[in-house]
């Protein structure tokens, strides 16, 4: 029973000191997130598009070669 007790107390010492950072923590406009979404998706596009392009080069090389 100890231990459950200990346990309990744990998680509520935890619980507040995460209550505690959080409201240290300085969180974003939804105008900056929405920008930030956007630059994410953005470069992903990019790079996916980019890959898919080598890919589809290198496999027709590759084919070229090998015959």
């Amino acid at each position: 029973m100890d231990k459950m007790k200990l346990i309990i107390a744990q998680v509520g010492k935890f619980l507040k000191e995460a209550r505690v950072e959080l409201k240290k923590v300085t969180w974003p406009t939804p105008k900056q997130t929405l920008a930030s979404t956007s630059v994410v998706i953005l470069v992903s596009a990019v790079v996916s598009l980019f890959l898919g392009l080598v890919d589809f080069g290198l496999t027709k090389i590759i084919k070229l070669v090998l015959g």
